[in-house]
C-alpha cells in the first residue's frame, strides 16, 4: 500500500468516525466547531476529507467527543 493511499484511508476513517460520534452526541458541525474553537467550515472539510487535521486539533475534537484519539482513527469492524 502506498503512503498516499494509506493516508487517504486514514482521513476517510477519521471522517466516518467523527461524523458518527458527532451525530451520536446530537451536535451539528457548527456546534462542534464552536466548542473546539474552529471556523464553522473546518469540521465539514475534515468530514469530507478536504482538510488534513493536525494532532493538536484532533485532540481537541477527541476531548469534546469524550473519546481517545485512537478511537477517531480506528477502522470500523
Amino acid at each position: 500500500m502506498s503512503s498516499l493511499k494509506g493516508s487517504a484511508q486514514a482521513r476517510q476513517t477519521l471522517a466516518e468516525n467523527l461524523r458518527a460520534l458527532r451525530s451520536s452526541m446530537n451536535l451539528s458541525q457548527e456546534q462542534l466547531a464552536e466548542r473546539a474553537g474552529f471556523h464553522r467550515t473546518y469540521v465539514s472539510q475534515v468530514e469530507r476529507c478536504v482538510s488534513n487535521i493536525s494532532l493538536d486539533n484532533l485532540q481537541k475534537l477527541a476531548d469534546i467527543l469524550q473519546v481517545e484519539i485512537w478511537e477517531l482513527l480506528r477502522p470500523s469492524a
